[in-house]
């Protein structure tokens, strides 16, 4: 891959949990299931992150690593009124700062930290689900919509470290728009 943009960001969360938390009604409560908040994780090629729940699954292979721009959440928290979210009830596997992750949708980057590089093709916005009102705030569903982060599929094996990192990306990137709700398109998946 091409090193064409180099972005200093920040994995500020890196959320492995083998299992769903949010399924079913949202009245009846998240599953109490086990979620670490690692200060690093193993991404293998096309499966995702080890032990998290969509390793390795057929039906998220292109999908199986979430990122999610913490600015988005800071951003929802102001137009709500509210105090400010925990980034690990979004479920989204990699929460970065100074990202703009919009852009990488139908595109190859990756993620270097802690003296490793993993690539990830950027395949479909992660969507939220209605969860989010009962989560976050009432209106956080609206709210993240255009601005959940996206999926993606693991193109090479690699470490994830939380602390500094870079975004190398093919396409030029705004940081401060990080947190703007966009108009996402899924990419043809192949």
């Amino acid at each position: 891959m091409a090193d064409m943009y180099r972005y200093d960001v920040e994995i500020l969360h890196v959320l492995v949990s083998p299992a769903h938390a949010y399924f079913g009604r949202a009245r009846d409560g998240a599953a109490a299931v086990p979620t670490i908040d690692a200060g690093q994780a193993d991404v293998v090629a096309g499966k995702g992150i080890v032990g998290d729940r969509f390793f390795g699954k057929a039906a998220h292979m292109d999908a199986a690593v979430t990122l999610l721009a913490v600015e988005a959440l800071e951003a929802m928290a102001a137009e709500l009124g509210a105090g400010p979210f925990d980034p690990l009830l979004a479920r989204r596997n990699v929460v970065l700062r100074g990202a703009e992750l919009a852009p990488l949708l139908g595109r190859d980057f990756a993620v270097e930290s802690g003296g490793s590089a993993v690539e990830f093709h950027g395949g479909r916005p992660a969507h939220p689900c209605a969860w989010m009102d009962r989560m976050l705030a009432n209106g956080a569903h609206a709210a993240m919509r255009g601005r959940g982060g996206i999926r993606c599929r693991a193109l090479s094996d690699g470490t994830l470290h939380r602390g500094p990192a870079t975004l190398v990306s093919p396409v030029p990137l705004d940081p401060g728009q990080a947190g703007v709700a966009h108009v996402l398109r899924p990419s043809r998946l192949p």
